[in-house]
């Protein structure tokens, strides 16, 4: 993972201050890309752990077409938990009476997540986030991308069409009132000699928290296209416009840079799954990732 390294490395002794959306404050670059050779290890980060099944059921959750956090607290998911939260908190006056990040809206988030394991109607009602990306993947304007697109993968595999796109821009609004519009907005496939790649354009980088999720994300979903397609493995490239590091994650990154890279883990797929929409997490084994300890870090909203 030395490239994602050099990415957090590039950032802090290059990057300029932004301010941004959410307040905090960023330092970062434009345009940055970094290449993954699917056979030489799953690329997972090993200089800090990364939590494996979010990853998974995250996108097990796009691949459904899924847009409610609901699965995703069932299964120990916590990745968007806050951006609804928020917007309970926005929709009901309660913002003033719990600051974010402190105690007290640490707590009353705990009551919201249960509140939505416990009770259908509230999920229905405070869950959605609207048409984010599994919407876009299997719903975009109508049309189902995914499901598209692993069949021209079989049936015209050297399209230079093979695209799915998540950025809708008549729906951004909406996206943008419980959830968040695309980060990860168009990625590509290319086949050739027999193996598949992908290439992944990701407008807005979380350089520190979210990147490594979306490295291995891009890369598991590129590994579960190959399977169903009977392709061998290519590389996934990842092309980042505003690659950025917020003001608090700072001295976490520079910790992580101290750390030095191990043996990447690596991935079976159960090879029996024919379908993309018929895999569940019992089909997945990760094995050998022995990573650094957890950087925590808060995520800005």
């Amino acid at each position: 993972m030395h490239q994602y390294l050099n990415l957090l490395n590039k950032i802090i002794n290059e990057g300029q201050s932004r301010e941004d959306r959410t307040g905090t404050g960023t330092s970062g670059i434009f345009g940055y890309q970094m290449r993954f050779n699917l056979n030489e290890g799953f690329p997972l980060c090993t200089t800090k752990k990364v939590h494996w099944n979010s990853i998974l059921h995250e996108l097990l959750w796009f691949t459904k077409g899924d847009t409610n956090i609901r699965y995703l607290v069932n299964n120990g998911v916590r990745i968007w938990n806050e951006w609804p939260f928020q917007n309970y908190l926005k929709s009901n006056d309660l913002e003033a009476q719990y600051p974010k990040h402190s105690p007290q809206w640490a707590k009353k988030m705990q009551e919201f997540i249960q509140n939505i394991k416990d009770s259908e109607l509230f999920a229905k009602k405070w869950g959605e986030l609207g048409p984010v990306y599994g919407r876009q993947w299997r719903n975009f304007n109508g049309f189902d991308q995914l499901d598209w697109v692993i069949n021209e993968i079989k049936n015209n595999p050297n399209s230079r069409r093979l695209i799915v796109s998540a950025w809708n821009p008549p729906e951004i609004e909406e996206m943008s009132k419980a959830g968040l519009p695309p980060c990860h907005c168009l990625y590509q496939f290319y086949v050739q000699n027999n193996k598949l790649s992908c290439q992944l354009y990701q407008r807005s980088a979380d350089s520190f928290l979210g990147v490594p999720f979306n490295i291995a994300s891009y890369a598991l979903l590129t590994m579960m296209i190959a399977s169903i397609t009977n392709l061998k493995l290519g590389d996934f490239v990842h092309t980042l416009g505003d690659a950025h590091l917020y003001k608090n994650h700072f001295n976490q990154a520079k910790t992580q840079l101290k750390r030095n890279p191990k043996e990447l883990p690596t991935l079976k797929i159960n090879p029996d799954i024919d379908n993309i929409f018929d895999f569940t997490a019992d089909d997945f084994e990760l094995l050998n990732y022995n990573p650094e300890p957890t950087i925590k870090a808060p995520i800005a909203i």
